[in-house]
């Protein structure tokens, strides 16, 4: 067996144009995904790290059952299970809600670590000064919480990248589609994940080094 017989060079360039039409969707599920994720994930943090139990348990449960579902239940939930109940949602719009509302789960989790690694006596001094909580998170914890937390969310937008693909199994027409599509008509499977698996490499290569300008970045901060 050759690499011939495992990768067909001139199949992936002719089919290029056609799998690279998925890339906006792909794009556009991982990066609201993420945006509204993370801004959730900012109060659910905050609910969990209360002293009042009624923010604490509902943020708690929330975390839970979105970390010990697969996404592809949320998914099939959303765009399956929701007309059930005469709501329904756009194959693209249940990808990036289901997307939003798991992610959330984990970079909760992570910003709560976060923001719990800054000494408590920064928060004492604050409050010693007259600082409103509000300012007290903006201008002095989230700035050195964020250091901490972005290794761990670049994660989890690398993950979104990939998992996007998920998205196809609620016919999204993102990359991994478009490629099954493909695969489909000329049999020729391995050739088209290969391709599929590459572009999904680069972008998240592009993702790494941006993570690491903004590691760079936030240095400052330690």
């Amino acid at each position: 067996m050759t690499i011939g017989d495992l990768f067909d060079p001139a199949l992936a360039i002719r089919s290029f144009p056609f799998v690279i039409q998925g890339i906006g969707n792909t794009l556009l599920i991982s990066v609201l995904s993420m945006v509204f994720g993370m801004i959730l994930s900012v109060f659910l943090a905050l609910m969990r790290q209360s002293s009042f139990a009624v923010l604490r348990w509902p943020a708690r449960a929330y975390i839970s059952f979105m970390r010990g579902t697969p996404i592809i239940v949320v998914l099939f939930l959303f765009y399956f299970g929701l007309p059930v109940i005469h709501i329904e949602l756009s194959a693209l719009t249940a990808a990036i809600l289901g997307f939003s509302l798991n992610s959330a789960a984990y970079m909760a989790e992570i910003n709560r670590a976060a923001i719990s690694s800054v000494p408590a006596g920064q928060w004492d001094a604050a409050r010693a000064l007259g600082f409103p909580y509000r300012k007290i998170l903006t201008r002095i914890i989230f700035p050195q919480a964020v250091r901490v937390a972005i290794p761990s969310l670049g994660n989890v937008f690398l993950d979104l990248i990939k998992s996007s693909s998920l998205a196809a199994v609620i016919s999204v027409q993102e990359m991994f589609q478009k490629a099954q599509i493909v695969a489909g008509r000329t049999l020729d499977t391995l050739s088209m994940y290969l391709l599929v698996a590459f572009i999904y490499w680069f972008l998240c290569t592009i993702v790494s080094g941006l993570q690491n300008h903004l590691e760079k970045r936030f240095a400052i901060y330690r």
